[in-house]
C-alpha cells in the first residue's frame, strides 16, 4: 500500500523523484593524527615512481611513508619521543632536536631543590600506600639530582636553596632504605645524614629502628637514647625505646638458655668420654660421619651418670648379599643373639640360608684384621679391651652364611692385601 508525504518548504521542485539518484563518495580525509596537509615524515618526490596521470593521487600521509626506505622510516621515528631508543641517534645531522629539547626543558624545570624535594613529595605519595619499590626508586632519584649535572632553573635566593637542599638530602638520605627492610643501608644513610646534622632527630629513630630489626639491641639502644637526648618528648622514640627494652630482655633470655643447653650437652658428652674409658672401649670419629638423624652413642637412662648403660646405633651388614638392618639402639648388656631373634628370617632370604644357627658374626678390628665373637658374648665383653674400634658412634657387625664364611674370609684378606 503506497502512502503519501507532505514536502518540506525548501523541497528543490528541479529534481526528478523518477530518476535513480547519483552517488558522489565523499573525498578522501587525511588521518585523524595529522593536522590537514601535514606528513609524518615529509614527501620525497624523486623518490616517488612516475604514473601516469589518470592514476588517482595517493593521500598525502601515504604518500610520505612510500617515499621512504624501511631504514630511513625507522632512522625518522627514533627522532620521535614515544619511539626513542637513543638519545645520540634521535639527534639530527646539526646535533640538535625540536621535540627532544621541549621534553628537556620541562625536565629541568625548576630549580635543583625543586626537583629533589619533587621526588621526595612522590616517594612519600607511594611510601603512604606501601608502594615501597617505587617510594625508592623516587627517593633515590632524589638523591642524585643533588648531585647530577643538569640546566637547572637559578634560584632566586641561594642561600635558601642550599638550606633546601641540605634539608631534602637529609630526609632522603633515611628514607631511601625504609620499607624495603634494606636495614643495613638505612644504617649507613642515616650516619650519612648525621654527619650533616648531628641533631636530626629523625635520623636517630630511623637508625635505631633499622638496628632494632637487625637485634642489635645495644646499638639500637644508644641511637635511641640519642635521639631523646635531644628531643625528650618525642613520642615514636619513647615508643621504640620500650620495644628495645622488651626486645633486649627476650635476647637475654634466648642466651641464657642457650648457655644452659651447650653446658648440659658438655656435661653429657663428658660424663659419656668418662664412661667409655671406664670400660675400655676405643672411639674414633672421621670427618665425614654417617647421618644416622637421632640414633646417637648415648648413656641411658641418666646422661649425666657414668654408671647408666650405654647404648649404640648398629648396623648389621650381609656382605653375601648386599643388604643390611639397622638397629637404633643396641645396648652394652645385649647379645647379637638377642637382636638376631625377631630380625631372622629375612624377608629376601629365600633360600632359607640366614637362621640363628647357621650363621657367624665378624667384627673389623683397630688394626683392620677380624674376631669372631660369640653370638651370645655381650656387646660389652665384645667391645671392651680396644681391640675393637667404635667409629663413628656405629657398631658395624657382618652376618655370613658358615658354608660361605671361608669364601668371605679369603675376599677380605685378598682386599686388605692389596
Amino acid at each position: 500500500m503506497g502512502r503519501i508525504e507532505e514536502l518540506p518548504d525548501d523541497f528543490d521542485e528541479s529534481l526528478d523523484l523518477n530518476k535513480e539518484p547519483i552517488f558522489t563518495p565523499p573525498a578522501a580525509k587525511e588521518p585523524s593524527f595529522l593536522p590537514s596537509g601535514e606528513t609524518p615524515f615529509g614527501i620525497k618526490q624523486d623518490a616517488l615512481p612516475r604514473e601516469k596521470s589518470t592514476t588517482p593521487a595517493m593521500p598525502p600521509a601515504m604518500e610520505s611513508v612510500k617515499s621512504h626506505t624501511a631504514d630511513e622510516i625507522i632512522a625518522l621515528m627514533n627522532q620521535t619521543p614515544l619511539f626513542m631508543t637513543d638519545v645520540d641517534k634521535a639527534l639530527q645531522a646539526e646535533g640538535e632536536n625540536v621535540q627532544l629539547d621541549a621534553i628537556r626543558a620541562l625536565q629541568n624545570e625548576g630549580t635543583r631543590a625543586d626537583n629533589a624535594q619533587r621526588f621526595r613529595e612522590n616517594g612519600n605519595e607511594f611510601a603512604k600506600t606501601k608502594q615501597w619499590k617505587d617510594a625508592k626508586e623516587c627517593y633515590t632519584k632524589g638523591i642524585s639530582t643533588l648531585t647530577m649535572d643538569n640546566n637547572w632553573e637559578e634560584p632566586e635566593d641561594p642561600k635558601v636553596e642550599a638550606q633546601r637542599l641540605r634539608e631534602v638530602e637529609e630526609a632522603e638520605q633515611i628514607e631511601a632504605d625504609i620499607g624495603v627492610e634494606n636495614y643495613r643501608s638505612t644504617t649507613l644513610d642515616c650516619a650519612a645524614t648525621l654527619k650533616l646534622n648531628p641533631k636530626n632527630v629523625k635520623a636517630f629513630y630511623r637508625s635505631a629502628a633499622a638496628l632494632l630489626a637487625l637485634d642489635k639491641v645495644v646499638e639500637a639502644d644508644d641511637a635511641c637514647m640519642r635521639g631523646l637526648h635531644l628531643d625528650k618528648s618525642n613520642q615514636p622514640l619513647q615508643t621504640l625505646s620500650k620495644k628495645i627494652a622488651t626486645r633486649r630482655a627476650e635476647l637475654d633470655k634466648i642466651a641464657a638458655r642457650k648457655r644452659a643447653e651447650e653446658e648440659h650437652a658438655q656435661k653429657v658428652r663428658l660424663t659419656l668420654s668418662t664412661a667409655l674409658r671406664a670400660r675400655e672401649i676405643t672411639v674414633r670419629e672421621t670427618a665425614q660421619p654417617p647421618d644416622m638423624e637421632d640414633a646417637v652413642m648415648k648413656l641411658s637412662p641418666d646422661p649425666l651418670s657414668a654408671e647408666s648403660t650405654i647404648v649404640f646405633p648398629c648396623v648389621l651388614l650381609y656382605p653375601m648379599h648386599a643388604q643390611s638392618d639397622f638397629i637404633k639402639e643396641f645396648a652394652e648388656t645385649d647379645t647379637i643373639a638377642h637382636h638376631l631373634k625377631y630380625i631372622l628370617p629375612l624377608p629376601w632370604d629365600t633360600k632359607g640360608e640366614y637362621t640363628i644357627g647357621s650363621v657367624d658374626c665378624y667384627i673389623e678390628t683397630a688394626n683392620g684384621g677380624m674376631i669372631k665373637p660369640g653370638k651370645k658374648v655381650s656387646l660389652l665383653a665384645i667391645l671392651s679391651g680396644g681391640k675393637v674400634e667404635i667409629v663413628d658412634g656405629l657398631v658395624r657387625i657382618n652376618v655370613v652364611p658358615t658354608k660361605m664364611a671361608g669364601k668371605w674370609i679369603a675376599e677380605m684378606k685378598a682386599r686388605k692385601n692389596a
